[in-house]
């Protein structure tokens, strides 16, 4: 008997990964194995360096020796910094003591369904979606109940409401949302979400709110916040958000929960047997994030410079037959459906992304990362966060690979 083996928890042995983690390993292995340039449309994040002004912070925090454990919440000039912001842009009435600091929005995740979801539980998940949120749920005994959202040409990926009404059962315990979405780059229309916060009140269920693109936002006027949208959030509503996408700060490992001062009592004590406390240089750096105008200023023009990358990796795909693609409102990223070109290589999803890259040396995400049902076998996702040479070449590459 081996105990280091023997006794690992079933729940971790069957856990599964990131794939966007397993693709950048095997973007590098292609590269060094080949002698080639890689161009992946694979992993999630900004391709600019984070913001000088904030690594200036950064720096001032490291020679003022800012660098013991602070507060398990988070330093409060942060906390406040968070709640002006949110306050400011959804009118949301949030107070300091109503916000955990995290060590990224996935740890803020990690405590909602941590703290909410009991063995038997189940939670509802439009589907696709981020792998975070069905992985989490299982972990911790749950099942995860997957939704297929609806999809329509003009108006693209929507949640299927009337479905998720459906799927609610004796033992739903929450409903996650993530808005704008990630992969399909959707941004859920405001009645849509008011529509969604409605079924969860008359069902007494948890609403989990992702909302880390609320910035990568490319139609006037399409997204509303749920705090705007939902004045008693307090009651049912578990918010996460972040720092990684507005302000390039993936590396910084910093996000945030907000919920009512009665749940975020006993999340800092799960916060503090789970990881102490957010990095103290970050948070630091967090609070320039928030505070200065240099940070929103160099945020809006990255968030430009995406919705012309958004313009032209749209152009560029629905130039190769056997590609549907809609052209995103959100995000970072396009979910286009590929049916027409695995039926004419007989290939299905995850061959042709293995294929893709070990040929031609391009990184695109089955659509099975994301997705358990028929929202994954025909798709594939793309990250147009790379520059605008590198996805015309990128896609050419895809073109040439196809078409024969």
């Amino acid at each position: 008997m081996n105990p280091i083996i023997d006794y690992l928890k079933d729940s971790v042995k069957e856990m599964g990964g990131e794939k966007a983690f397993l693709y950048l390993a095997k973007a590098r292995d292609v590269a060094e194995r080949k002698g080639i340039r890689v161009i992946s449309f694979g992993i999630g994040q900004p391709d600019l360096p984070t913001f000088d002004n904030i690594i200036n912070a950064a720096k001032a925090a490291l020679d003022e020796r800012f660098t013991g454990y602070t507060e398990t919440e988070g330093i409060r000039e942060l906390r406040e910094a968070i709640a002006d912001y949110l306050n400011y842009r959804y009118h949301a009435g949030v107070r300091p003591d109503e916000i955990i600091v995290t060590t990224g929005t996935k740890t803020a995740i990690f405590l909602a369904i941590a703290a909410y979801v009991r063995p038997g539980d189940e939670v509802i998940i439009p589907d696709p979606t981020y792998p975070a949120y069905p992985q989490l749920t299982r972990f911790f005994g749950g099942k995860p109940i997957f939704v297929p959202m609806k999809f329509d040409q003009d108006r693209g990926f929507m949640l299927d409401l009337e479905a998720i009404e459906r799927a609610i059962t004796p033992r739903t315990r929450a409903i996650v949302i993530n808005n704008p979405h990630n992969p399909t780059g959707a941004v859920f229309r405001p009645d849509e979400i008011s529509k969604l916060l409605e079924i969860a009140k008359d069902h007494r269920l948890l609403v989990i709110v992702d909302e880390i693109y609320d910035n990568f936002v490319y139609e006037e006027g399409a997204f509303k916040g749920v705090l705007e949208l939902e004045p008693e959030w307090r009651n049912y509503v578990i918010y996460t958000n972040g720092f990684s996408k507005t302000f390039s700060m993936t590396g910084w490992r910093l996000g945030y929960l907000v919920a009512s001062r009665e749940v975020i009592e006993p999340l800092k004590r799960l916060a503090t047997n789970t990881y102490s406390c957010p990095p103290s240089i970050a948070q630091k750096a967090g609070v320039e994030a928030m505070r200065s105008e240099a940070s929103w200023k160099a945020a809006k023009a990255m968030i430009e410079l995406f919705r012309r990358r958004r313009d032209v990796m749209y152009e560029e795909l629905r130039k190769i037959p056997g590609i549907e693609v809609w052209r995103s409102t959100g995000a970072f990223y396009m979910y286009p459906r590929i049916k027409g070109l695995l039926d004419k290589l007989g290939m299905d999803v995850e061959q042709f992304a293995d294929w893709l890259l070990e040929n031609y040396g391009v990184v695109v995400l089955p659509g099975t990362a994301f997705s358990e049902t028929h929202m994954g076998r025909e798709y594939v996702r793309l990250s147009f966060a790379l520059d605008e040479a590198l996805i015309r070449e990128g896609i050419e590459r895809i073109r040439k690979a196809v078409i024969k």
